[in-house]
């Protein structure tokens, strides 16, 4: 039963280093609301409601991950 918790710990580990990572990645994209105009040496915003996303699907699975990792850890523990 101690293997088992072992794994189960190991694992949560390996997805929640996962997960960190692609969250880390999602913080050094830029929103799809940003432009850079070459020309000027300028930023513009091009903000739209409708089409404003906020969050790419990297740091939502990392999030996810994240949160399966910290579960596993979790249950490991208590095996």
């Amino acid at each position: 039963m101690a293997a088992v918790g072992q794994t189960l710990r190991l694992l949560g580990s390996a997805l929640g280093a996962v997960g960190g990572l692609l969250v880390f990645v999602e913080f050094f994209q830029t929103p799809s609301y940003i432009g850079y105009n070459r020309d000027y040496d300028d930023y513009e915003l091009d903000m739209a409601p409708q089409e404003v996303q906020e969050h790419s699907w990297i740091g939502r699975t990392g999030g996810l991950l994240l949160g399966v990792g910290f579960a596993l850890l979790f249950v490991g523990t208590l095996v």
